[in-house]
């Protein structure tokens, strides 16, 4: 692997176009030939892994909703009350901060399908809000009204403000840094660190039998993460890769010092959301988790991992690591996609699209056999 001052990319190996940045209007108006196959491959795993929320049916789990104490459903409204809006601000930066500066049509495709994505976890959320008995008024202020998600909102907001609010020259090496900060605040800080920390509690009910169709939602849109996240850190390492007046140790010091800064908000908000922990479960062990899953990220960028810390949440290990992820749905569980045509497994779990068209359904659990 080519190292790129801390931050790395496998050479491409593929005949490429002058460059996947552009203005994205002019060019990138014929699919063929594909210049980037990762981004076509996700493309296709995405269509393929399409899903709605409601054939989930959350119903059956307000029995377990009414015998969690308080602290538990604290958390889950906590968690409710940040993803929802934060759904919709991922759309944003993809549409003003990463779409307009993209040159390749196979990348507009997976961006396209990728932005339907976070507008159906939006609708997924709010079926859990609609579902459970959660005060609407207050999970949409909490935002906003809470200092700890409002303070990781102004950090994303400024990622966006610098793609929005001036005119970006995408051929300048100052306007190509500022496409890689807003990939790393939104792609790999809010996507890959703080939305996984929140995966992992949300998940956490059903290591205890709780929540099980809740689960199985968060399943879904933790595997749709998983290729957001892949297409992310490709499109960071591409953009490197073909620009070297980037590759540059104070850039690449400024990045990894943006993720750091990240974990400390993270820390702070996970405090907020368990201040007396529940089952199980506790700030200290999330914030273990955060860390982490930073090194994991730090690692796909180049960098050496930074905490060196054990997983402490070893049963979602499936979930930590992107490429042990997207193998594992494309090698074991096909039964989910929209055009598989061979039964996997048997569950009891939620039909899936599939499922919907007379498939079989893979088990609603995600792992590799590998929890602890």
């Amino acid at each position: 692997m080519r190292k790129t001052v801390g931050l790395s990319h496998k050479p491409l190996g593929d005949k490429i176009m002058a460059g996947i940045l552009g203005t994205g209007i002019q060019d990138g108006l014929l699919l063929k030939p594909i210049h980037y196959p990762w981004a076509m491959e996700l493309y296709d795993q995405a269509v393929a892994n399409t899903w709605f929320p409601n054939e989930i049916q959350l119903g059956q789990d307000l029995s377990d909703w009414k015998k969690m104490t308080d602290e538990e459903r604290h958390a889950i409204e906590f968690l409710m009350s940040y993803f929802n809006p934060n759904e919709l601000l991922v759309n944003k930066a993809l549409a003003f901060g990463v779409y307009p500066y993209v040159n390749a049509a196979e990348c507009h495709l997976y961006l396209a399908k990728q932005m339907w994505e976070e507008a159906n976890h939006c609708m997924a959320f709010e079926y859990v809000l609609e579902t459970f008995p959660i005060d609407r008024e207050k999970a949409y202020a909490a935002h906003v009204d809470e200092p700890v998600m409002a303070r990781k909102e102004e950090f994303e907001m400024q990622a966006i403000k610098r793609m929005t609010e001036k005119q970006l020259d995408i051929t300048t090496t100052e306007g190509k840094k500022d496409f890689i900060r807003n990939l790393v605040a939104y792609n790999i800080i809010l996507e890959g660190i703080w939305f996984y920390s929140g995966f992992m509690v949300a998940l956490s009910f059903r290591q205890r039998n709780l929540l099980r169709n809740f689960g199985s939602l968060i399943d879904w849109v933790v595997r749709d993460e998983s290729l957001h996240l892949k297409f992310g850190i490709n499109l960071i390492l591409t953009t490197l890769e073909e620009n070297e007046d980037l590759q540059t140790e104070e850039f690449a010091d400024e990045i990894k010092q943006t993720i750091l800064d990240a974990v400390e908000m993270e820390e702070e908000y996970n405090k907020a959301m368990l201040p007396k922990g529940i089952l199980g479960l506790n700030a200290d062990y999330v914030n273990q988790y955060v860390k982490y899953l930073t090194d994991r990220r730090l690692e796909e960028l180049g960098f050496e991992p930074h905490y060196k810390v054990s997983n402490p949440a070893k049963w979602m290990a499936a979930a930590n690591d992107t490429y042990e992820l997207v193998n594992f749905f494309e090698s074991t569980n096909t039964s989910y996609e929209v055009n598989a045509t061979k039964p996997q497994a048997k569950s009891d779990g939620p039909v899936s699209p599939a499922g919907a068209r007379g498939e079989a359904e893979a088990g609603n659990e995600i792992n590799t056999g590998n929890e602890g």
